[in-house]
C-alpha cells in the first residue's frame, strides 16, 4: 500500500472509523457512470471539522491523497481516488444546524441529503429547491455546482449557496461568506470553492438559501409528433417569460423506458414534463399560456396533476429516467453525458445530437433540463463490447465539440471530474492555466483529489 504511513496515523486519530475492509474500499471505489472500479487505501468517517483538519493535516505530512466522498451520485469520476489515498466520507456529518425561518437560510453540514433537509423543513413553510434527482448530500452537489430540474427558475447551486467552512489543503479552517445576501468584501471565496469539486478545500459547513413554499402547485406532461416541436416550445415558452418551475423534455427512448420501468402508458414520442409555482390564479393563467403555446407545436395527450401524489409519482418517473434506461438494455453500463447551449440553439443541438445517435450502433436516450438549454444522453453500451465502449465516447466527445461550437459548456451540471478533462483547454484556453496556478497556489502538493479538474503535474 502506497499510503501506509499515512493510513496507520489515520487508524490511531479515528480508530473504527477508518476503515480498510475491502467491501467498503469497493464501495468507495465505484461510481454511477462507466468508469472502472478504483478503491481508495483507506475510508475515513470523520464527525467533526477539527477531525476533518486533522485528516487533511496528517495526509499532507505523507503526501497522501484526500478524495471527498458524500453518497457516490456523480457521473464524471468525481469521488474515484485515482491515485490511492483516503477516501474522507462525509455520511457522519449529516445534521441541519440550524434553520433560521426569519432569513430563510439553513446552517447544515456536508452530509446532510436534498431529501432530508427537506423532510426537516416542512413544518416551517421552507423549502429547499436545488433538485439534481439523485438524493445527493448538499457538500457534493456543491462541490459539482449542481443543478437540476428546478434550476430554470430557483437557480443552481450556484446561486443558492451563501456562506462554506473549508479545510484546506493544510489543514487550515477557513470560513467563506456571510449570511447577508450580498457583499462587496474582497474575493468570492464561495463562488471558488462552488464548483470546484473537492480539488481546493473539504467543505464542513454551508449555509443555503431556503425558498418559500409555494400556494399552488401545478404538473403536466405533454407529447409531441417530433424532437424539433418539442424543443421549439420550450424555447417559446422561455422567450415569452412564462415562470416555469420546471420544463424537462425526454425523448421516445426515454417515454419507452419509462411504461417499461415505471408502468406509465405513455405515447412512444418526444414529451415534455411542466410544473408552474405560484397562487393559484397565477398558476391556472401561466398554464393555460403554456398549453396555448405548446398548442401552436402540435402537443397532444395534456395530463393535469394536481394531487401531490399525483405529482410526485410523474417526477419520480423522471429522477429514475437513468435507472429506467439502463433497464432498458440489460447489462449494460452508461456514459451518462450533459451538454448546455444557448437557449435559442438547443433544437439544433438536440437534432444533431439525435441525429449521431441514430447512426449509431447503441441505444442513446436523451433527457434534458431544457429550460435552461442543458440535456443529457445515457449511451448505453456493453462492456464486455470494445467496439461499442468507443463507439460511446465519440458520441459524446462529438457532443462536447458541438457544444462549444454553438456557444455553450461541456458540462451544465455534471462537472468536470476525470470524464471531461481533455475539454478544459479548448472550453477555457488561457483561463485553464489561471485555474491551475490557483490550483498549485492553494495546494502545492497536489493532494486534494488529484486527477480532477486542472492540469495534471
Amino acid at each position: 500500500m502506497r499510503h501506509a504511513a499515512a493510513v496507520d496515523e489515520l487508524a490511531t486519530l479515528l480508530g473504527n472509523r477508518l476503515s480498510r475492509s475491502k467491501s467498503d474500499l469497493d464501495l468507495h471505489g465505484r461510481s454511477e457512470s462507466h468508469f472502472p472500479l478504483t478503491p481508495p487505501d483507506a475510508v475515513a468517517y470523520p464527525e467533526t471539522t477539527e477531525e476533518v483538519s486533522e485528516i487533511v493535516k496528517i495526509c499532507a505530512r505523507h503526501g497522501c491523497p484526500v478524495v471527498p466522498w458524500g453518497v457516490g451520485t456523480s457521473l464524471e469520476g468525481h469521488a474515484l481516488a485515482l491515485t490511492g489515498g483516503v477516501s474522507v466520507d462525509f455520511s457522519r456529518m449529516n445534521k441541519v444546524l440550524k434553520v433560521n425561518q426569519e432569513d430563510m437560510d439553513a446552517v447544515i453540514q456536508p452530509g446532510v441529503t436534498r431529501e432530508d433537509l427537506n423532510v426537516e423543513l416542512r413544518a416551517t413553510g421552507l423549502f429547499f429547491s436545488v433538485d439534481p434527482g439523485a438524493n445527493a448530500t448538499l457538500g457534493g452537489m456543491a462541490m459539482t455546482r449542481a443543478s437540476g430540474t428546478t434550476a430554470v427558475r430557483y437557480g443552481t447551486m450556484r446561486d443558492n449557496v451563501l456562506a462554506m467552512e473549508v479545510v484546506l489543503a493544510d489543514g487550515r479552517i477557513i470560513r467563506t461568506g456571510t449570511r447577508a445576501r450580498k457583499s462587496s468584501a474582497g474575493y468570492d471565496l464561495t463562488g471558488l470553492m462552488v464548483g470546484s469539486e473537492g480539488t481546493l478545500g473539504l467543505v464542513t459547513e454551508m449555509t443555503v438559501k431556503l425558498h418559500g413554499q409555494p400556494e399552488a402547485v401545478s404538473s403536466a406532461v405533454c407529447s409531441f409528433e417530433d424532437m424539433e416541436a418539442a424543443v421549439n416550445a420550450v424555447i417559446a415558452t422561455i422567450q415569452m417569460g412564462i415562470p416555469m418551475a420546471r420544463i424537462e423534455f425526454v425523448d421516445p427512448a426515454v417515454a419507452a423506458a419509462f411504461n417499461s420501468y415505471a408502468g406509465s402508458s405513455l405515447p412512444e414520442t418526444p414529451h415534455l414534463m411542466v410544473e408552474f409555482h405560484g397562487s393559484e390564479q397565477g398558476v391556472a393563467e401561466d398554464a393555460e399560456r403554456f398549453r396555448e403555446i405548446a398548442d401552436d407545436f402540435g402537443a397532444t395527450g395534456f395530463e393535469w396533476a394536481t394531487q401531490p401524489e399525483d405529482r410526485k409519482a410523474l417526477w419520480t418517473m423522471r429522477h429514475n429516467a437513468h435507472f429506467a434506461c439502463l433497464a432498458s438494455r440489460p447489462g449494460a453500463r452508461a456514459i451518462v453525458t450533459d451538454i448546455c447551449v444557448p437557449i435559442s440553439r438547443l433544437a439544433e443541438a438536440v437534432e444533431e445530437t439525435r441525429a449521431d445517435i441514430a447512426a449509431a450502433s447503441i441505444p442513446g436516450p436523451i433527457v434534458g433540463h431544457v429550460g435552461d438549454g442543458n440535456f443529457h444522453c445515457i449511451l448505453l453500451f456493453m462492456e464486455d463490447d470494445p467496439k461499442e465502449h468507443e463507439e460511446a465516447k465519440a458520441i459524446s466527445h462529438r457532443m462536447v465539440e458541438r457544444a462549444l461550437r454553438l456557444g455553450g459548456t461541456s458540462t451544465g451540471e455534471h462537472g468536470i471530474g476525470a470524464g471531461k478533462l481533455d475539454y478544459m483547454a479548448a472550453e477555457h484556453g488561457e483561463a485553464w492555466d489561471v485555474m491551475t496556478t490557483l490550483k498549485q497556489a492553494m495546494d502545492p502538493q497536489n493532494i486534494l483529489n488529484p486527477g480532477k479538474m486542472v492540469k495534471q503535474r
